[in-house]
């Protein structure tokens, strides 16, 4: 009986060892424009995860910065990935059209956006809670960034009172080190 248990564990663990854990890349979001998306589309690319609002002291900085970045980096390697939220001082009232309407004119943003969403408390969306639980770092105001590893790993993560441009030397890094990587493939 030993052995026959011994062999059933063997045949467990090995099975958990193959599954991978979760990550970012393995949740689903509505787009902007309400189409269910899967966030594995951006698997082996790395992504800036920002929560964004259109009514916010930050939104001019940081809008312009985004888009500069996801014009210089994506989208074949990297991609902005910019989440409306009206949490924080109620500063993303309008609708998903009307937001989208406001950062493609105003700042001609081409980068990924999806549906609002919670980003914080108990009704969060579970992409946003796997970034705060494997971070350690919660939104508390509008602008969070958090930049995602290729392989769906949580790199870093900043507040909003940390520019773009601050953070852009370990976008680079990171953007750097997959390009090298698929070169070595080739």
């Amino acid at each position: 009986m030993g052995a026959a248990v011994a062999a059933a564990w063997l045949v467990l663990s090995a099975a958990a060892a193959t599954q991978r854990q979760q990550d970012f890349y393995d949740f689903k979001a509505l787009n902007i424009r309400g189409k269910l998306v899967s966030l594995e589309k951006y698997r082996g690319s790395v992504s800036l995860v920002v929560n964004v609002a259109s009514e916010c002291g930050f939104t001019d900085q940081h809008y312009r910065a985004l888009q500069q970045l996801q014009r210089d980096l994506g989208p074949h390697h990297f991609n902005v990935l910019a989440f409306p939220c009206n949490q924080f001082g109620q500063q993303e009232p309008d609708s998903n059209r009307e937001i989208e309407s406001f950062a493609r004119q105003t700042y001609s943003a081409s980068f990924p956006m999806f549906s609002k969403i919670a980003v914080t408390g108990a009704g969060a969306h579970p992409a946003f809670k796997y970034l705060t639980q494997t971070s350690g770092k919660e939104p508390t105001w509008n602008f969070w960034k958090y930049l995602v590893a290729p392989d769906g790993k949580v790199a870093g993560a900043w507040d909003p009172t940390v520019s773009v441009e601050e953070i852009r030397p370990q976008i680079n890094a990171l953007v750097r080190k997959l390009i090298l990587r698929k070169r070595e493939e080739l």
